[in-house]
């Protein structure tokens, strides 16, 4: 939780830095504190299938919630940081290369820069418990690549491959918990841009207007 995330304005422009911890503390988040994250989509190439990762039990935040394949942050560090929409992309593709290793196993050389494809940006606000939550622009990242997995137990509890009527299957399971960031994209936007992946993904690429949800 020492890590330290970049702190925003509503314009998705860096103000500062803070710690993880101080960024997911509910009564920092009700006073508006807000920072910069992405969101990875990984699909197989052959099969079109989308990994999943359940999160790890001891995951302070939405502990063994189902998710899209790797959800975190960008450091407020030289080369995640962006000053602009472009630089900023160019920032969380970086982090998210060091994340899909860091959590999955998955090499840099598997996941490179230029594989992935930013959608857009979405700003919500979920709460996880009494303490902690989230606050966040979280950019949407796209990659098909072939990858080997493994586990990094202190992240992720399993991970698997879904099909569009897969993933609408377990949201029907009401065994099974899904993080809200994820919910909500699933519930307004994936399965379009899913339907796309291969045929005109490009025309929901770079968005420059922030979704408010």
């Amino acid at each position: 939780m020492d890590e330290v995330c970049i702190v925003l304005d509503s314009a998705d422009a860096a103000i500062g830095s803070a710690s993880k911890k101080t960024c997911h503390l509910m009564s920092n988040i009700r006073a508006g504190l807000l920072h910069r994250a992405f969101s990875v989509f990984l699909f197989d190439p052959a099969s079109k299938k989308l990994l999943l990762q359940q999160r790890a039990s001891e995951k302070i935040t939405f502990p063994d919630m189902w998710t899209n394949t790797c959800c975190s942050h960008p450091l407020g560090v030289p080369g995640e940081t962006g000053d602009g929409l472009a630089a900023s992309v160019r920032g969380v593709k970086r982090a998210a290369r060091r994340k899909l290793q860091q959590e999955l196993g998955i090499g840099p050389e598997r996941v490179p820069e230029a594989g992935f494809r930013f959608l857009t940006r979405i700003h919500y606000a979920a709460e996880s418990s009494g303490v902690w939550g989230e606050h966040e622009i979280d950019y949407i990242l796209f990659i098909q690549a072939a990858v080997d997995l493994e586990l990094n137990p202190n992240e992720v509890k399993d991970a698997k491959y879904v099909s569009p009527d897969e993933l609408k299957e377990m949201f029907k399971n009401n065994e099974l918990t899904f993080t809200p960031w994820f919910r909500l994209i699933c519930e307004t936007l994936l399965f379009e841009w899913w339907d796309h992946l291969d045929n005109g993904l490009e025309k929901f690429e770079g968005e420059t207007q922030i979704r408010r949800m």
